[in-house]
């Protein structure tokens, strides 16, 4: 899909949300996200922004979004401001609660504060999903426990 396509898609997402319930379908989703990431990458930290706070409220619970909205704010220098909303934010589910809170340890690294991003990524290491993984590897251990 080009760009141009791409914005087709986007405009009619806008178009059809306007009915009394809102679904977003798979496809959509992993478009916006790309779309979101593309954003991050150049440093767009408001257009990351608008699509990842949509993904947000669509996905409720879930890390990628914030993840995409921290990955925004790393490109502009601004990790401190990455650790302090993943510091907020949470979830029910827990491997996406890992996540996060690896994000934030590397946040946490990245904006100066080793000791307590290595203190919250030793707690995290001894899981097995993708945020205990994340740890491991951000603290330079091997992936098995």
């Amino acid at each position: 899909m080009d760009r141009g396509e791409a914005k087709d898609h986007v405009e009619h997402l806008a178009v059809s949300t306007a009915g009394p319930a809102f679904v977003l379908e798979p496809v959509d989703a992993k478009l916006l996200t790309e779309i979101g990431f593309l954003a991050a990458y150049q440093g767009d930290v408001d257009r990351a922004d608008a699509i990842f706070d949509a993904l947000v409220a669509v996905r409720p619970g879930r890390a990628y979004p914030w993840v995409g909205k921290t990955l925004a704010r790393f490109h502009v220098g601004r990790a401190t401001e990455a650790a302090a909303f993943l510091e907020r934010v949470s979830s029910t589910d827990e491997d996406e609660a890992a996540v996060l809170q690896a994000w934030r340890g590397m946040a946490l690294q990245l904006s100066g504060h080793a000791a307590q991003a290595r203190t919250l990524l030793e707690q995290l290491a001894d899981g097995t999903g993708p945020g205990h993984l994340l740890a491991r590897s951000l603290l330079g251990l091997p992936e098995g426990n």
